[in-house]
């Protein structure tokens, strides 16, 4: 065992990307069916390149594709995610910077080359609020955030 490096992580702080894992991939299905229910395909998820990631593609009747960042935080209780909502306190939506924003481009790029896409598309963001434990969710689609 030469030159082997050992890294220990603290247990909670595994537990708590685990956690954050778990409310990603839920929020991520949330938002799936909920553009499903408004009448879009979801053609890809999860399309992962080393400069970027794409949560959610989905396209309309028209043809035009929606390139989706899903951002999803969990609350305890229905509640005390009314209380967040009513009172504005953080958002998740609030997460996707410009930085995050160029990451998901340079992956967008890779998509329409991968699939000789050459029409419209958009990038929007789904912010999903979610409450595990109550099977209660809410999300908020914000359609087309770079004009």
């Amino acid at each position: 065992m030469a030159n082997a490096i050992l890294l220990h992580v603290q247990p909670s702080t595994q537990n708590k990307r685990l956690e954050n894992k778990k409310v990603g991939n839920l929020g991520e299905s949330i938002a799936a069916k909920y553009l499903e229910s408004k009448g879009l395909a979801v053609i890809d998820r999860n399309y992962l390149k080393k400069w970027g990631e794409i949560d959610i593609v989905a396209h309309e009747t028209s043809g035009k594709v929606h390139f989706i960042e899903v951002k999803a935080v969990s609350y305890e209780t229905r509640q005390a995610l009314e209380y967040a909502v009513t009172h504005e306190t953080w958002r998740p939506e609030e997460k996707v910077h410009q930085w995050k924003l160029k990451k998901i481009a340079m992956a967008i790029e890779s998509w329409v080359m991968e699939h000789s896409f050459d029409g419209d598309w958009q990038i929007d963001v789904m912010a999903v609020r979610i409450v595990p434990r109550e099977k209660y969710s809410t999300v908020k689609w914000i359609d087309n955030v770079i004009s």
